[in-house]
Formats: C-alpha cells, sequence, structure tokens
C-alpha cells in the first residue's frame, strides 16, 4: 500500500494553518496528512530525513521517501491539487535560488505578517483523520 504524502508544517504560523486549510479544501481526494512540525511525529520525520528540528522556516513535504522543503515543497503539493492552482507547478522552470528567495523573505516575516498563535491548531471531527 503506497504511503500518503505527508506536510508537516508550523502548527503555530497563522499563515500556515492557513495553508493548510487551503489544501484540505482543495484536495477533494484526500491525499495528503499532515503534521505539525512541534508534535513528535512531525520531530521524528525531521530527525529521519536530517532536517533542522526547531527555527522552522519551511513547510517540508514527505513523498515517496523523499523530504521537499521550501518552494519545492508547494509546487509539489500544489501539483497535486484540484482546479487552476495546479498550474503553479509551472513555476518549477524559474530557478530554486530564485524561487527560494522570494520563499524565505515571506518566511522570516510570517509572524510578523500574519501572526502566531500561542499553541497549535486543533484539527475538527471532520478532518482528525489526516492528522497524523
Amino acid at each position: 500500500m503506497k504511503e500518503s504524502p505527508v506536510i508537516l508544517f508550523d502548527g503555530v504560523c497563522n499563515l500556515c494553518n492557513g495553508a493548510v486549510q487551503f489544501v484540505i479544501r482543495h484536495d477533494s481526494k484526500a491525499v495528503f496528512k499532515f503534521t505539525s512540525l512541534q508534535s513528535e511525529t512531525g520531530q521524528a520525520l525531521l530527525n529521519k530525513f536530517g532536517l533542522p528540528a526547531s527555527g522552522f522556516d519551511s513547510f517540508v513535504l514527505i513523498e515517496n521517501g523523499k523530504a521537499y522543503t521550501k518552494s519545492d515543497a508547494a509546487l509539489m503539493v500544489a501539483r497535486n491539487l484540484q482546479g487552476p492552482i495546479r498550474f503553479l507547478y509551472g513555476l518549477k522552470i524559474v530557478p530554486s535560488i530564485i524561487r527560494n528567495s522570494v520563499y524565505n523573505v515571506i518566511a522570516k516575516n510570517r509572524y510578523k505578517w500574519f501572526g502566531k498563535q500561542d499553541r497549535c491548531m486543533m484539527p475538527g471531527k471532520s478532518i482528525q483523520q489526516r492528522f497524523i
């Protein structure tokens, strides 16, 4: 049985939580599972793939035994969603140094621009099975 791709996200970041809600709404086939970077599962996955376990500046996509970060992760997720958002994957032709520069500016300012919660979001019953 093929494992579902897993999105690791900063659970206290309002932008990140909004992105997760967006993915849930546009993932009608329920392809993706989710866990926060701060969770035990998230920490174990970060460790498994040799990624930093603190100072979160990227969400991570684990798919087919590989970890994708920053703009690569975002574009890989977009590719699997329904609707016009999937065409963002075409930005893959832009060199990653350019894509990640934009990503880094947003990541660096996400708390200032979008705010932060005191604790990780708790999924509602209707989507709880998608969180690990």
